[in-house]
């Protein structure tokens, strides 16, 4: 846990014409700032997206990923996902902070004294874009965060092109981390709520997500040299005080925004019982920090969920299931934004490891991993949790089944990377929803949102085409 936050309002520039001689100047406040310092930009973009992302991972990504089940408002969870609730929209999200980072980059380049930004804001670029192409596929990208300069009616990329090309994810990984090391200017880094202007962690950042973004193309390309390249180099996150991640606080307005909703809507939310029943398996007591006991136990019991009940016709009593844990409401001064952490960098050179992209000892990762997330999630770990269902070889499940369904424990409210994870493996098994509205089937995608068909209708509609008309069962690139 790390850094304290303090917001600062955004500020809005406002672009009109007309025919009233001399309307700008006019109407121009001459004490307001014509441009916003890329310091405060960056304090903005990084709260923003990892606050709005941590609400979307518990009411809308725990609910694809099966951690959680709603009771109510929950056509989201029955997978109607064009028709969003509580949450199920990240599209503006991550719209929204991708322009606010291309001001910093676009400041960055063209003045001398606020090139220290330009590697940290091509790494959050590479580290935003991966997010939304993994859940939409493709998307506007070339085209789509030129502001006033640009087009309103971008193109959308491909999903590979945006892996893989210049500009592109890798290609800004690398950039970010050249600009970084060719820096040798005394100006700090002001507005990181991340490493607190510490530029060599974003490098080990970087890294960290190169790993995680190889291994997620792995299926389409060899990634090997470049994935044991960074291994072999060591850096990249190794512990929770690395990790890349802010804190919430127990104070408005930085507390976790389920603290600050009404009580209804943070009761909405259940123990869902694909995580009941995983978490039993394995003994896993993280699950008295992520939920806690139904009302109705008489001996402290955890009870979840099916996940998608027809709420219309399924009685249900509150008091029967397991509301999320008291970190998620009365005391969320424990939680993280979680934008990369340590244990998901180990989880992701064990299955590297595993798959033989790279040359290392797969279950010493694993086991690291496994210990980091404990850490991480504040709970002990049992002496002989290694050595039970969740040991590395335990009968019944494969090494990889292992590695990604830790990764999955730990990833709760975590956006929608639990998820995405599933898409991309099939770990852990997910159960049938019980009153699906999209023919019994788990998504592959997020829809494109209705806005994008009345606003972007011409390249809306290409891509509508090429995903069998906007459907969510249309596997992304890398998935395919």
């Amino acid at each position: 846990m790390k850094n304290l936050l303090y917001i600062y309002s955004g500020i809005i520039l406002l672009f009109a014409s007309g025919c009233t001689k001399d309307f700008e100047e006019i109407n121009t406040n001459p004490n307001a700032p014509n441009s916003v310092q890329p310091s405060l930009l960056l304090r903005q973009v990084i709260y923003d997206y990892g606050e709005q992302m941590s609400y979307e991972g518990f009411v809308a990504g725990d609910l694809l990923s099966q951690h959680r089940t709603a009771l109510d408002f929950n056509l989201f969870d029955r997978h109607a996902l064009k028709s969003p609730q509580l949450g199920g929209n990240p599209w503006p999200i991550f719209y929204t902070n991708l322009r606010d980072n291309q001001i910093i980059i676009e400041q960055s380049q063209s003045t001398e004294t606020f090139a220290v930004y330009e590697g940290p804001a091509l790494i959050l670029k590479a580290y935003m874009a991966a997010g939304l192409t993994d859940l939409f596929g493709d998307v506007p990208y070339s085209e789509a965060f030129n502001g006033v300069n640009g087009t309103v009616t971008p193109k959308y990329d491909t999903q590979e092109d945006i892996y893989l090309t210049e500009g592109g994810i890798i290609d800004n990984l690398n950039k970010g981390i050249a600009a970084i090391e060719a820096y040798d200017d005394v100006i700090p880094l002001e507005g990181d709520i991340l490493f607190d202007g510490n530029l060599d962690s974003w490098i080990t950042f970087a890294n960290s997500l190169k790993i995680k973004q190889l291994l997620r193309i792995s299926g389409k390309m060899d990634v090997s040299s470049e994935l044991q390249a960074i291994y072999n180099d060591g850096n990249y996150l190794k512990t929770n005080d690395q990790n890349a991640i802010f804190n919430f606080t127990n104070t408005d307005p930085n507390s976790f925004r389920l603290a600050q909703l009404r009580v209804g809507d943070f009761n909405n939310f259940v123990l869902s019982e694909t995580m009941e029943d995983i978490l039993k398996e394995l003994n896993d007591d993280r699950i008295g920090e992520f939920f806690r006991p139904f009302e109705n136990s008489d001996s402290g019991e955890f009870n979840g969920l099916i996940n998608g009940i027809d709420a219309s016709s399924t009685s249900i009593e509150l008091a029967n299931y397991s509301l999320a844990g008291t970190a998620f409401r009365e005391d969320t001064s424990t939680l993280d934004a979680n934008f990369l952490t340590a244990w998901e960098t180990y989880f992701n050179l064990a299955e590297a490891a595993e798959r033989g992209f790279i040359s290392a000892d797969a279950q010493t990762l694993y086991e690291t991993g496994v210990t980091l997330a404990f850490e991480y999630w504040q709970t002990e770990m049992p002496s002989d949790y290694l050595t039970g269902t969740a040991a590395y070889n335990a009968t019944g499940t494969t090494p990889i089944q292992q590695i990604i369904t830790q990764k999955w424990v730990a990833n709760i409210i975590n956006g929608y990377e639990g998820w995405v994870e599933w898409r991309r493996t099939g770990f852990p098994e997910f159960k049938p929803v019980a009153a699906s509205l999209n023919n019994g089937i788990i998504p592959v995608r997020l829809p494109y949102p209705a806005e994008e068909e009345a606003l972007n209708a011409e390249n809306y509609q290409e891509a509508a085409n090429a995903t069998d008309g906007n459907s969510i069962n249309v596997p992304v690139w890398w998935d395919e």
